[in-house]
């Protein structure tokens, strides 16, 4: 069973509850996203860091549940 956009988001701002979340289901079969999250709590992390961060959030549902996720990642400009 297929993940969807929302269960993402949800997952997300639990572990990061600052974040602005932008999900986009890239081939429209629910299997394919790409997600925009910028949050405070990446100031000062790498772009590795942040994208490990946004993976630890979503509790090991990667490559199974959840196919793929393109992710593009920030801290909100100050």
């Amino acid at each position: 069973m297929a993940m969807d956009a929302a269960e993402i988001e949800r997952m997300i701002k639990e572990a990061l509850p600052d974040a602005s979340v932008e999900i986009r289901d890239l081939a429209g079969d629910g299997n394919h996203y790409a997600a925009t999250v910028t949050s405070a709590a990446f100031r000062g992390k790498s772009r590795v860091q942040q994208h490990q961060m946004v993976y630890g959030a979503l509790k090991g549902n990667m490559g199974g549940v959840l196919h793929a996720l393109a992710l593009t990642t920030s801290a909100p400009a100050e």
